[in-house]
C-alpha cells in the first residue's frame, strides 16, 4: 500500500501524505475487476487496517479474494514522491511485512485462463520463490502467463543476479510486458542501464526468442510497441492527456492488454502467434486509452469499462 506524498513543501515543513492503495499485481487485478474480467487476487495480505482496506477495495471491484492468504505481519508501504512531469519514484519499507511470506498455493481453479505475476512479488524473499514455483507449475499446466517485471532497483542487491533469473523465467512466459526503461536496465550490466538503442532492440529480441510469444513495451507518452517472436513489430501512439501521476499506469496497461487479448481469443500460445497487425493496433491501443485515463488522475485509479466504451 503505498503512501503517495505531495509535491515537496517548502522552508521546514514535510510534505503531506495521502495512503492510497496499491502495488503492482494488485493495482492489475482491480483494474482487470474494473473491465468487467472474472478476477482473483492471489497474494498474502496483512490482518492490519491497511491489509482490510485493500482487501475492501478488490471486493467492492468484484475482484475474488478467496486465493488471498493472511498474516499478522505489517503491510508493506511505499512511500512515492511525484516529479514535476508527474513520474513517481519510489522509497520501500518491506521488512517483515505480510506479502513477503506468500506460500505456493495448490493448483489454481480449474477454468483459470490467465495468470499476471511481477514487480517487488518477484524480488522479496521468500515469497519470490513461491511466485516463480507458481509460474512454471501454472505454465505447465497450461495456463497462459504474463510478465511485468516493473524494475525497483533500490529493492534489487545483485543486478546481474536478477538479470538471470529473470532470462530463466522467459521460456515460462507468454507475454512480456514492460516500460523502455526496465528494457534498458535489463539489457545492462552491474547497476548501469544500456547505453545504446541497439543493445536494448538486441536484448528484447533475445527475450522474445527465449520464450514469450510477445513482448509489449511501454515509451510513456510516446505509446507502445509489440515484437511478436516471428519479428513482426507494431506500434501505437500514446493517448494525449492532463498527467497528474503516472502511478498504476503499467499495471493498468497489463489489465487492459488481458482483457483485450482475451477478446480476441488470444489467450494462447498458438492463438497469440494468429494475431495481426490490425488486432495488435486494436489491443495497444485499448492499452494506451486505458493508461492515459489512470494518469489523468491521482494514484492508481484504473478506468472502468464505461469510460473505454
Amino acid at each position: 500500500m503505498p503512501d503517495r506524498a505531495a509535491p515537496a513543501a517548502t522552508g521546514d515543513e514535510l510534505p503531506a501524505l495521502r495512503p492510497a492503495r496499491g502495488g503492482g499485481p494488485y493495482n492489475t487485478a482491480m483494474a482487470l475487476g474494473r473491465l468487467g474480467v472474472p478476477t482473483a487476487f492471489c497474494s498474502r495480505v496483512s490482518t492490519d487496517g491497511f491489509g482490510e482496506a485493500l482487501l475492501s477495495r478488490l471486493r467492492k471491484d468484484r475482484v475474488d479474494t478467496a486465493l488471498v492468504q493472511r498474516g499478522p505481519e505489517p503491510t508493506t508501504l511505499a512511500v512515492a514522491s511525484i516529479g514535476a512531469d508527474g513520474s513517481a519514484g519510489f522509497g520501500f519499507y518491506v521488512q517483515g511485512t505480510a506479502d513477503r511470506l506468500f506460500a505456493l498455493p495448490p493448483a489454481l481453479p480449474e477454468g483459470t485462463t490467465a495468470l499476471s505475476l511481477g514487480t517487488c512479488s518477484l524480488v522479496l524473499e521468500p515469497g519470490a520463490s513461491a511466485y516463480e514455483a507458481l509460474l512454471r507449475r501454472e505454465a505447465g499446466r497450461g495456463v497462459f502467463t504474463a510478465l511485468d517485471p516493473n524494475i525497483r532497483t533500490g529493492l534489487i542487491p545483485d543486478a546481474d543476479a536478477y538479470r538471470a533469473r529473470f532470462r530463466g523465467w522467459l521460456p515460462y512466459v507468454g507475454l512480456l510486458k514492460l516500460s523502455i526503461e526496465d528494457a534498458r536496465w535489463l539489457a545492462g550490466s552491474g547497476d548501469a542501464p544500456a547505453e545504446s538503442d541497439a543493445a536494448v532492440e538486441a536484448a528484447i529480441r533475445e527475450w522474445a526468442a527465449a520464450g514469450p510469444g510477445a513482448v509489449v513495451c511501454t515509451h510513456g507518452g510516446d505509446g507502445l510497441s509489440v515484437l511478436c517472436q516471428d519479428g513482426s513489430r507494431w506500434s501505437v501512439p500514446g493517448e494525449r492527456v492532463e498527467i497528474v501521476d503516472t502511478i498504476g499506469a503499467g499495471d493498468t496497461v497489463n489489465a487492459a492488454l488481458l482483457h483485450r487479448l482475451a477478446a480476441h481469443d488470444a489467450l494462447s500460445a498458438p492463438a497469440l502467434a494468429k494475431l495481426g497487425e490490425a488486432a495488435w493496433r486494436d489491443v495497444l491501443g485499448f492499452a494506451a486509452r486505458a493508461a492515459a485515463i489512470t494518469c489523468s488522475r491521482a494514484g492508481a485509479e484504473p478506468p472502468y469499462a464505461a469510460e473505454l466504451a
